[in-house]
């Protein structure tokens, strides 16, 4: 019987199967780990806005009465600008309709947007009078904002009160036009993101969401 001799695969063959194979776990372990750091994030940063507003009756949904609401528009008072430690939680963005709920933080670090959405630096802050700039990953929290529509109801919940947003318009800008974020009056929602929203790598558009508050 003749035996038939096996061949050696080369040494860097055998090398690369094994570090492409290290490469897959590795990236593998690293999407599970995002994902539950992000959804354990979002539970305990949830939580805790939650028990901020049982505490204080300005988040528990209570609205001023008119005669409140008409003294305060007799005497208009500039907002100072606040500022907050990035990473901080600010509240949460809800659009029941297409099932968007997420925790705001603040800023736009890579880190903050893995875990939650972020306010923008420099625009007002969420609820408050101005245009506020929340910004998410498309793939992530803000992917279902491509069914987002005219009048879609926005819920913001902040530690000082929740706010009710309509949904005016929608349009897909280039990176650098920052002017979508410019204050032009009254209290206005900007939600951006990058478009388009199946596009593999980075995007080369943004998809902006304009809403105002009620």
């Amino acid at each position: 019987m003749a035996w038939v001799a096996r061949t050696r695969k080369p040494a860097p063959l055998r090398w690369s199967r094994w570090l492409f194979l290290a490469l897959g776990i590795a990236l593998l372990g690293y999407v599970g780990f995002a994902w539950a750091d992000a959804k354990l994030f979002q539970v305990y940063e949830g939580w805790r806005l939650d028990q901020a507003a049982k505490r204080s009756p300005a988040t528990a949904g209570m609205t001023p009465s008119p005669a409140t609401v008409a003294a305060s528009s007799s005497a208009p008072v500039e907002a100072p600008r606040r500022t907050a430690a990035a990473g901080t939680m600010l509240g949460r963005i809800e659009i029941s309709r297409i099932g968007v709920d997420a925790i705001i933080v603040e800023g736009t670090e890579a880190r903050s947007l893995r875990r939650a959405v972020g306010h923008i630096a420099g625009t007002a802050f969420p609820g408050g009078p101005g245009n506020s700039g929340i910004a998410g990953h498309r793939d992530t929290f803000f992917r279902a904002l491509r069914d987002v529509r005219q009048d879609d109801e926005i819920i913001l919940t902040t530690l000082d009160g929740r706010y009710r947003y309509t949904v005016d318009s929608t349009q897909v800008v280039a990176p650098s036009d920052m002017g979508v974020l410019n204050d032009s009056g009254g209290s206005v929602l900007t939600l951006v993101t990058c478009y388009p929203f199946y596009y593999v790598g980075p995007a080369p558009q943004r998809f902006v969401v304009r809403a105002h508050r009620d």
